[in-house]
């Protein structure tokens, strides 16, 4: 039996020091090279500036030259283009004023009276019991003068006629320039002579300062006024203020300026 144990013992192979034999470890495989990176695309040049402005100025240009897309009016910068002169300026440089110089024996222009101003005003007493009514005088203020009225209030209360400070209870214009000179044309040679059996206006109604005040009846003497759209006969006061010193300069002054004045008998 111990012969027997022997011989398998020599029979049996002997093994490897250090156990099995490692298997040899894989190669490690070559990295993959690194693709190179791609150039950069060079950036599109910028256009020159003087070929966008031209392409623009080309376009302003097509507009400007005529259709619907044309500028109205003056550009930026550019003066605009006169006003006519009302004709009653004209009449007041051209024939008043060297009148006036020989009449008062001036040495300077500048002495010559002239008309400074004209305020129309018109009282609304209905007013207190229905405020629509000085809308309707507001409106046909505005239509007359060309010009958009100021609301005037009470200044103080009155009992007796129920009248309660600051209650708008009129209207007025102040016109100056063109405006004035349009008006006053109008009034002098429209508006006056269509009053029923008109015979002038007094001469009695200066102020002492060259100042004359006109009181009128009926607001549709001026044509401008559409007879059937009228709700109510008002009258109006107007005061022309001149730059004259006493009556006698006023009176000229109006009268070579076509005013009708009344003939004193």
């Amino acid at each position: 039996m111990a012969d027997d144990k022997e011989k398998e013992k020599k029979q049996a192979k002997p093994k490897p020091e250090g156990g099995a034999e490692a298997k040899p470890k894989a190669e490690a495989k070559p990295k993959a090279e690194a693709k190179p990176k791609t150039e950069a695309k060079p950036k599109t040049e910028a256009k020159p500036k003087g070929d966008g402005e031209a392409k623009g100025k080309g376009k302003g240009d097509s507009r400007r030259k005529g259709g619907k897309d044309q500028a109205q009016g003056p550009a930026i910068g550019e003066a605009e283009p006169p006003a006519r002169v009302p004709r009653l300026r004209e009449h007041f440089e051209k024939s008043v004023l060297p009148e006036l110089m020989k009449r008062f024996s001036y040495t300077n222009p500048m002495q010559v009276p002239r008309l400074k101003k004209i305020v129309v005003n018109m009282g609304v007493g209905d007013a207190l019991q229905n405020i629509k009514m000085l809308d309707a005088a507001v409106a046909e203020m505005a239509t007359i003068t060309g010009q958009k009225p100021s609301i005037r209030k009470a200044k103080k209360s009155i009992a007796n006629f129920k009248l309660r400070e600051g209650q708008p209870i009129g209207c007025m214009v102040t016109l100056r320039g063109p405006r004035m000179y349009e008006f006053y044309d109008r009034l002098v040679n429209v508006a006056l002579p269509r009053i029923r059996d008109f015979r002038g206006v007094p001469m009695k109604s200066f102020d002492g300062q060259g100042n004359y005040t006109l009181g009128v009846t009926e607001q549709i003497i001026f044509p401008e006024i559409n007879y059937d759209k009228v709700e109510k006969i008002r009258g109006m006061d107007i005061t022309f203020v001149t730059s004259a010193e006493n009556d006698e300069e006023g009176v000229e002054l109006l009268r070579l300026m076509n005013m009708p004045f009344r003939r004193q008998a």
